[in-house]
């Protein structure tokens, strides 16, 4: 009995793993694909026009959060525990109501940001994007659609809809934008509409993801288990939507708090610089450097986080529903872990190597990276908080305690906007302000978030010794390839090689060093792709020795 707990155990952590290595390339490829759009568009529309561009998304992405960050994770889990007990009927009765409330919020979103876009864009200090605004908000609608489809992909632990439809987003957001601009540019159009032309382009790409899911829909795999709507769960649907909302509306308000911290980073320098006396026309482009190098290079690993969380929800919600404690331990172990192995020495290397970073993927904008690189630096402070902040989160909610992140999300906003505000202001800090209000709102959420965690989940966890080994080994390989990445430097005065091989020295120190520290398992290992077999090939070569 016990050896069949232990196979299935393994198995489900397996499926965990794979569910979070494929969400995982499918985010790496969307990042680089965002990152590899940030350099044409900088270079056609420059830091004043992405200024406008940034200060419509950042408006959309909250708008986004609010709408669809709750009701896909409250689908999938809903739909998840379902499965765990059986319940067909339920679970098409919970999609069918998911859809129409998608619809109906992607409707009134899309229809907010169209009607008020002149006061949205005022309210922000930035009154030319209004033309960006209006021009991103039919796109609200479409990812409204979207995210119900692969709410319900994800809560049968199938994330390949989720994966390509992302990657297809983005890819065709990086091909039409960069076509409608450079079309604008050649009509001499003026900036502010050009930078709409280049905001439609996330329109397209989000459609074009769209046609994919519906077509999905059809898979055999999808189709067998929605089916049809019958008259019994047509008449319960009142039942189901109050059942999403409520576990939907607490997961929401704590996304919305996050999207909340990038609105604020844009009003508060923005307004801020401005107050101690720079021009409006600076302050954009500052803040338009600022959203456009350092912001998207910070968000990559946290990014990369998020698969964790997204792959753990509904393999953690079936593990509750069934009570099965050592699932439960075993995945929130295994993603408390995960993140602090991926982030560690990611959050050290952002803030030595900021300046490289840049300069290697914007090597034509030296004002922007110069301004940029500190700011990176700081920022790079921040990434593990970040990290640990977004599992936590769907940890916390997986145990139906969605309440607890927003109490720390509303603190930590709070300890930003005072500390933005004040540190803005201040002439010696200026647009600093803003990743060091970051660094104190992801510290406190983190703090809150772990104290959350170990007291009202149903395992016990010991969160800290997770964090202590990575820390030591990211200290000494990534302090250590840094020391190599200056010598380098100085005698072969070639940034891109001497990066190269500093952090490629950096990566295999780190492996090994965690190995020896035991921070990563034969067992983690196995639980990846062809990872039984790598080490089967490794013990029948030492017999063979």
């Amino acid at each position: 009995m016990a050896r069949s707990d232990d196979k299935k155990i393994i198995t489900e952590a397996r499926s965990f793993i794979s569910g979070v290595l494929l969400l995982s390339l499918s985010t790496v490829a969307v990042k680089v694909i965002g990152l590899a759009f940030k350099i044409p568009m900088l270079s056609l529309l420059g830091t004043d026009g992405m200024g406008y561009f940034n200060s419509a998304y950042e408006i959309y992405a909250l708008l986004c959060v609010i709408a669809t960050a709750g009701l896909p994770t409250a689908l999938s889990m809903l739909v998840s525990s379902a499965r765990a007990r059986g319940e067909g009927e339920r679970i098409r009765r919970t999609f069918h109501s998911a859809l129409s409330l998608f619809a109906a919020i992607g409707v009134v979103g899309s229809a907010v940001m169209a009607l008020f876009a002149q006061r949205l864009a005022e309210m922000i200090g930035n009154p030319d994007a209004r033309l960006s605004i209006i021009a991103i908000a039919p796109t609200l609608l479409i990812i409204c659609i979207s995210s119900a489809i692969r709410g319900y992909a994800q809560g049968f632990e199938y994330m390949s809809p989720t994966a390509l439809s992302q990657l297809m987003e983005a890819a065709g957001k990086l091909a039409f934008g960069v076509i409608f601009a450079r079309l604008a540019l050649k009509r001499g159009l003026a900036l502010p509409t050009v930078a709409a032309c280049a905001v439609a382009g996330i329109g397209v790409g989000a459609a074009i993801s769209l046609v994919y899911l519906l077509a999905a829909m059809g898979s055999k795999k999808i189709k067998i288990q929605l089916g049809d709507c019958t008259a019994e769960c047509t008449t319960r649907r009142k039942s189901s939507m109050r059942e999403l909302v409520s576990v939907a509306l607490p997961i929401t308000l704590g996304s919305a708090v996050i999207g909340l911290t990038r609105i604020i980073d844009m009003t508060q320098i923005m307004r801020g610089l401005q107050d101690i006396g720079v021009s409006a026309d600076e302050s954009n482009r500052i803040y338009g450097a600022y959203t456009t190098l350092a912001l998207p290079v910070f968000s990559l690993v946290p990014s990369l986080i998020a698969p964790i969380s997204m792959a753990l929800v509904p393999g953690l919600s079936a593990a509750i529903a069934r009570r099965d404690l050592a699932g439960e331990r075993n995945i929130t172990e295994s993603s408390l872990r995960y993140t602090s192995l991926l982030a560690t020495p990611a959050s050290f290397a952002l803030a030595l190597y900021s300046e490289p970073i840049l300069s290697i993927i914007f090597p034509s904008q030296r004002d922007a990276v110069e301004l940029c690189a500190p700011l990176l630096s700081m920022l790079g402070g921040s990434v593990l908080f970040s990290c640990l902040m977004t599992t936590t989160n769907a940890l916390l909610q997986s145990y139906r305690k969605q309440r607890l992140p927003i109490i720390s999300m509303a603190i930590g906003v709070a300890l930003k906007l005072v500390s933005t505000y004040a540190l803005v202001r201040t002439e010696q800090i200026g647009v600093m302000g803003a990743p060091i209000g970051s660094l104190i709102c992801n510290i406190a959420v983190t703090y809150l978030n772990l104290y959350f965690l170990w007291r009202y989940s149903g395992v016990r966890i010991e969160p800290f010794a997770a964090l202590l080994e990575p820390l030591l080994a990211s200290l000494v390989s990534v302090g250590g390839g840094f020391a190599l990445y200056r010598f380098l430097l100085l005698r072969t005065e070639s940034t891109i090689l001497s990066f190269g091989v500093a952090v490629f020295v950096s990566v295999l120190a780190y492996v090994a060093i965690a190995m020896i520290l035991g921070c990563i398992t034969e067992q983690d290992i196995r639980l990846l792709p062809f990872g039984a077999r790598i080490m089967n090939m490794k013990k029948d070569k030492n017999k063979t020795a």
